[in-house]
């Protein structure tokens, strides 16, 4: 029988039900918040040999039909992942794989399948909630439940779980995952928002959490499953332990002391170790003393930071590596920027270019399109290694967080209207290149010439924890502290606050107290990166980069835009073909031009504007001959506007024919001399010749406004060889 357990949050409800869908699943969980509905199974497999990892899997399937939507794509089915189901899946995966019991080895995965989809409640979250509701009524051994909420900052009060049209009034979007007695992941993005309002908003979406948790807690109490036994990866034998640390702890501890770079520390790390190997590996095996050898290497770390506040490069726990960094490298790109701090080394390219090279997207979100796109690579020769290379969930998530960082700075389209790519290559890493993208996009960006709105800098927070709970923050993690440390806790803001945040723990929670020390330090980092970045470029460059692109905006009436682009298309495909500008109108009536020059940008402009402003009598044009007949010769003055040269028209004497004067295709300069009551045209060649006065030529016609009389009118009146004076 299915059970269902519901909980208001937000104002709407959220319910969770088992026991309809999806029974063969070992956890399967139906939640739904408003419209949104969401279907996350798990499911147990046994343990791959030669595993010496966790391997679970996070799946996000999102579905069309949840939006009624038909995929665009050739065969009319989902394809690969998108983006957002990458990031979402991301999303889930971090709060989980934490409350796994270590040194599992068993196969788990969690897949979601987004069922419908009300563009009003958001799905990540519900995701997160649902697959926790799944593992805990399961007999997979998880330690949960957890929970998720979403918090926003509208107008000066903290919304939680704000609607999709919130959000785009909110000054914050942050995602806080929390177990029942700590926080455990954090993702947030930010207007230059206060380390005081992030941490309000923290204390209220946990509180939230643990409301949701309770929620579970009443379908586990109800239909839970015993939890299995799992064979997990065998600890070190105390007693080959002690003899490691015997040997090896004093050797590491001078290493430490010592306080040397990367390499020279390694050699010294090395040294020890084949000390180590030398005495035990005979009796105990090489690969059983070199784990034993690792535990050691770690114990020694933490314990340095910990209760001797000394880091394995010798800063002090509140220090920023060594900064270095340059703008404009790279000679044939829009702007350029390498960003080093430390043995991380950031290259960040910047292009410009026009609105129709906008990403478009094809997924659940409301939003189709995207102007501004930011893509991270990491090779592996950044870390010393062959390995295969492509871009996975590392590379996208990275992207996404410097992505996100910027954001709240890139200017309005309204005032710069350009679509932006920003690549970082990660050319050197030794701890957040994250952090670095977004120093090197910042720099990169004022390089091409991009009025952002204020500068961006980032920094990685470390943590030590032991069991008494003792702490030290640690700012501007190198790759050890990360690999050794409790906590990976990114920042990034201008000087006037934050505009995204990233954690992840290898702990069971993060305290408030933490959270406190470690926002306030990570501003003083973040601050004196911005001031190094500042000293190599103070602002954007007051003119775009000579390589990029011209973009200017015109705006024409609604009712002119068919003019524009003309039958088909056909209009507007003869100005992007006879300029060689790119031409995008908006509903509204707003042209964007672009052009790699002026000359063409000008000439779209022209046309433009000459298709859309009414024709006045006295506006000379030069245009082509289209038409012969017995009577005149028609000249288009303008892409899909023609006018008529009546014979008498065409030269300061008698003609006896037209094609005594003109052929087809030629070029006329002519002066309009009449616009008749049904909007026709009269043209005048010979008003040219004789530098007729274009106020004159208006008073004869009545004002220059529409004039009248039929077709067949000779347009300056009189008889045949009376000229315009």
């Amino acid at each position: 029988m299915p059970t269902k357990h519901e909980i208001e949050i937000g104002g709407r409800t959220l319910s969770i039900e088992t026991g309809l869908l999806a029974p063969q699943a070992h956890g399967a969980a139906v939640i739904r918040y408003g419209d949104t509905m969401i279907l996350v199974t798990a499911v147990m497999g046994g343990i791959r040999e030669g595993m010496d990892f966790f391997p679970l899997t996070i799946e996000y399937e999102e579905r069309l039909y949840a939006v009624g939507r038909i995929p665009g794509s050739f065969f009319r089915r989902e394809g690969r992942p998108t983006t957002e189901a990458t990031l979402a899946a991301r999303l889930t995966d971090r709060p989980l794989r934490p409350r796994f019991p270590k040194g599992m080895r068993n196969e788990v995965q969690v897949i979601s399948t987004i069922l419908s989809v009300d563009h009003v409640n958001q799905p990540d979250i519900m995701t997160i909630i649902g697959a926790s509701a799944a593992l805990s009524i399961s007999q997979i051994p998880f330690n949960g439940p957890v929970a998720a909420t979403r918090m926003g900052y509208i107008d000066g009060e903290l919304v939680v779980n704000p609607t999709f049209e919130e959000l785009t009034r909110s000054k914050l979007d942050l995602t806080i995952a929390g177990a029942r007695d700590a926080i455990i992941m954090i993702e947030s993005g930010a207007k230059e928002v206060s380390e005081e309002i992030i941490l309000d908003a923290l204390q209220m979406g946990q509180e939230t959490n643990v409301k949701i948790i309770e929620l579970q807690d009443k379908l586990i109490a109800e239909i839970g499953k015993p939890k299995v036994e799992v064979k997990v990866a065998e600890a070190t034998d105390p007693d080959l332990l002690s003899k490691v640390e015997a040997i090896a702890k004093a050797g590491l501890e001078g290493v430490i002391d010592r306080g040397e770079g990367r390499g020279e520390r390694n050699e010294g790390t090395k040294a020890v170790e084949e000390k180590v190997f030398e005495a035990l590996a005979e009796e105990w095996g090489r690969p059983a003393v070199a784990k034993a050898f690792d535990d050691v290497l770690k114990k020694v770390v933490r314990s340095k930071i910990l209760y001797e506040k000394k880091r394995p490069d010798g800063r002090s726990l509140t220090e920023v590596r060594e900064l270095s960094s340059q703008v404009g490298l790279l000679p044939r790109t829009h702007g350029s920027a390498l960003f080093q701090r430390g043995e991380t080394q950031i290259l960040t390219v910047a292009t410009l270019g026009p609105r129709a090279l906008e990403q478009r997207l094809d997924g659940l979100s409301p939003e189709d399109t995207k102007r501004y796109i930011h893509h991270y690579n990491f090779p592996p020769y950044s870390t010393g290694e062959a390995r295969r290379m492509g871009t996975g969930r590392r590379e996208i998530g990275h992207g996404a967080l410097a992505e996100r960082a910027l954001a709240p700075v890139i200017p309005d389209e309204s005032e710069f209207p350009y679509a932006f790519r920003l690549v970082s290559e990660a050319l050197s890493s030794n701890g957040s290149t994250s952090m670095g993208s977004v120093c090197g996009s910042t720099m990169s960006l004022m390089d091409a010439g991009v009025p952002i709105k204020a500068p961006v800098s980032g920094v990685a927070m470390g943590l030590m924890t032991d069991a008494d709970g003792n702490f030290q923050v640690l700012t501007d993690i190198q790759g050890v502290e990360d690999f050794m440390g409790d906590m990976d806790f990114k920042v990034a803001g201008t000087a006037e606050g934050i505009t995204a945040l990233q954690m992840d723990i290898k702990a069971s929670g993060i305290s408030m107290d933490v959270f406190r020390t470690a926002l306030a330090q990570a501003k003083e980092g973040r601050l004196h990166i911005l001031k190094h970045m500042l000293e190599t470029i103070a602002a954007p460059r007051p003119e775009l980069n000579e390589n990029a692109p011209r973009m200017t905006r015109i705006q024409i009436p609604v009712d002119k835009i068919g003019a524009v682009i003309g039958p088909g298309g056909k209009t507007i495909r003869g100005i992007v073909e006879a300029t060689g500008a790119t031409v995008d109108i908006e509903n509204d009536g707003m042209v964007t031009i672009g052009s790699s020059d002026a000359e063409s940008a000008d000439a779209a402009i022209r046309m433009v504007e000459g298709l859309t402003k009414d024709v006045e009598v006295g506006q000379r044009y030069t245009g082509k001959v289209t038409r012969l007949m017995n009577f005149g010769a028609f000249v288009e003055m303008l892409p899909g506007k023609e006018g008529l040269v009546h014979i008498s028209e065409l030269a300061t004497t008698r003609v006896g024919s037209v094609e005594e004067v003109v052929k087809m295709g030629d070029e006329l300069e002519v002066m309009v001399i009449e616009v008749d009551r049904m909007g026709r045209v009269n043209l005048s060649h010979r008003a040219i010749l004789e530098g007729a006065d274009p106020e004159k030529v208006k008073a004869s016609a009545g004002g220059g406004g529409g004039g009248g009389g039929d077709r067949d009118r000779r347009p300056s009146g009189g008889d045949r060889d009376r000229r315009p004076r």
